[in-house]
């Protein structure tokens, strides 16, 4: 009894580590007729474990699930042209650019934000508008320019007059999105605001509880934050928000110098 109920969780811990592996990219895996060599080393894990995070860890490193996958996947330019012409919600008749993204498409650190506005509707750009000047002097501050990064939204067109995403827009465009950081391979994630972090992360708890510490998203470490927008209206919560990006230079091994 004792050999089957081990054999048992055996199989149980063996299915979890699959479907893990399924919900990063790796649709196979390599057969041997042999048992491999000793001199080979020990066999090394293919995706990563969904772990705690430390806040302050320099020089960590994580996999990303392009890693997973062994770096083969499809690229940003190839999600691009997918998207181009995409209808497949109402916002598709109302937009004027559709918002992409920009940036580094190797990027170590992703910010992603919750929809275009008025501005990156019309420029076909993320972030360009008085909160995106905020963000540039962020991601300066971080000791990163703006090209090495990428920044992205939730949703890939602008919705009527700023309003709230709806929920079949977040369906039709999520899917994208992941596909998108998959694409990218980054070492961390920065949510901007409630509605991207509770949208990555499949929460409704508010920004307020989410922020200060690194949550997982697929094997990535993510960070959420506040929204540049909503800085530039509570310009005493940019402390809290230097504290997050404090942690996240921590992790990717950038040193913070102190004021």
């Amino acid at each position: 009894m004792k050999e089957q109920n081990e054999a048992q969780g055996l199989v149980a811990s063996l299915r979890a580590y699959l479907e893990e592996l399924q919900e990063t990219g790796v649709d196979g895996l390599p057969f041997a007729e042999t048992a491999p060599s000793s001199a080979a080393g020990p066999l090394k894990k293919s995706a990563p474990d969904s772990i705690a995070f430390p806040a302050s860890a320099p020089g960590m490193s994580v996999k990303t699930p392009s890693e997973a996958a062994g770096g083969k996947g499809e690229t940003l330019d190839e999600l691009r042209l997918e998207l181009a012409a995409c209808s497949r919600c109402k916002l598709g008749e109302t937009r004027t650019n559709l918002v992409f993204g920009v940036g580094n498409p190797h990027a170590r650190l992703v910010f992603v934000g919750e929809a275009p506005g008025r501005d990156e509707d019309l420029q076909g750009e993320p972030f360009v508008g008085e909160a995106g000047q905020l963000l540039t002097k962020i991601i300066e501050a971080m000791q990163f320019k703006r090209s090495e990064i990428y920044i992205c939204n939730v949703l890939k067109c602008r919705p009527p007059n700023n309003r709230n995403p709806q929920q079949d827009e977040i369906e039709q465009c999520q899917p994208f999105l992941l596909r998108q950081l998959k694409a990218i391979g980054p070492e961390v994630i920065v949510c901007l605001g409630t509605f991207a972090a509770q949208t990555l992360l499949e929460s409704k708890e508010p920004i307020s509880k989410m922020r200060g510490r690194f949550h997982d998203y697929h094997g990535i470490p993510l960070m959420p934050t506040f929204h540049p927008a909503y800085l530039l209206r509570n310009a005493g919560m940019k402390r809290e928000v230097w504290s997050d990006m404090q942690q996240v230079m921590n992790l990717l091994g950038v040193e913070v110098h102190k004021k």
